[in-house]
């Protein structure tokens, strides 16, 4: 699952951060709290995450138990895909 921290947090500093790689984002980091994400950015990385891996994110999923967070991520993507 190191693969697919690695790949969020690309997609996180190149698309939500502008390339602000110096910017600390702990893995438990909210997204929403830290400001680093808006409704906006959440459809962007809703459609990042069903891209690069292949699942499809259901409208009750869209909850921050699955989405702000690093960490969130990781765990919701390998229930996802069964890596978990």
């Amino acid at each position: 699952m190191q693969a697919v921290e690695q790949e969020i947090r690309k997609f996180i500093v190149d698309n939500l951060l502008f390339g602000e790689e110096d910017h600390a984002l702990d893995g438990d980091d909210s997204f929403l709290e830290r400001g680093i994400i808006d409704s906006t950015g959440v459809l962007e990385l809703v459609a990042f995450v069903e891209g690069k891996f292949g699942i499809k994110v259901k409208d009750a999923e869209l909850i921050p138990d699955n989405l702000d967070t690093v960490n969130n991520l990781v765990r919701f993507i390998g229930r996802k895909t069964g890596a978990a």
